[in-house]
């Protein structure tokens, strides 16, 4: 039996999350595509429901390494909350972004064949890490340590990172962001299988 990622994201969501707004962003993810949306096109978690289980695969690495930098008792560091945020929110840019499609594939015996992927419409083009924080921050109020974990969570994959300033400048007056640009990237290759 396939695990319920979604059911698993509102679980994480309702346990931890009470900020003002939050009720009204978890309507407009549950109206919009992010619960089947995949959360690429091709480099990971590309197929539907990927966004959501990303989110979720994520939000564990995270814990996993809070633990691990700060003991068992992480939550006097850093608010269970603001991890649940970070974690299930950081990729909120990807919410109409994808579109189902066809395309021509050679198959192994040189025959066309029409298969199934997902190109980009990005209706929204304001950026990634970026246009998380814009989206989440039209419904709630986040902490400059959330913004920025959101904002960065690309790292080096992030175009803005190019002039070679502004991410170590990010990661060294925010840590969190740098831990939490590894455990979106240990779920990414880690734990996702496609």
């Amino acid at each position: 039996m396939e695990k319920d990622y979604k059911q698993e994201f509102l679980d994480i969501f309702y346990d931890n999350i009470d900020r003002d707004g939050a009720e009204k962003l978890l309507d407009w993810l549950e109206r919009s595509d992010f619960f089947v949306a995949p959360a690429s096109s091709k480099f990971h978690s590309c197929q539907e429901g990927g966004l959501c289980m990303h989110s979720v695969l994520v939000y564990h690495r995270f814990v996993k390494i809070l633990q691990s930098e700060f003991g068992k008792n992480w939550q006097e560091k850093v608010s269970p909350e603001s991890v649940a945020i970070i974690a299930l929110l950081h990729d909120v840019c990807k919410v109409g972004y994808y579109v189902a499609d066809t395309k021509n594939v050679k198959d192994e015996n040189g025959v066309w064949q029409k298969v199934p992927y997902y190109k980009v419409e990005d209706s929204l083009p304001y950026g990634h890490g970026e246009k998380s924080v814009y989206i989440i921050s039209s419904f709630m109020k986040l902490t400059r340590e959330e913004a920025m974990a959101i904002n960065w969570h690309m790292g080096a994959f992030d175009e803005r990172a190019r002039n070679g300033y502004v991410l170590p400048q990010a990661f060294k007056q925010y840590p969190l962001s740098l831990l939490f640009h590894i455990a979106d990237l240990e779920a990414t290759y880690l734990d996702e299988k496609s």
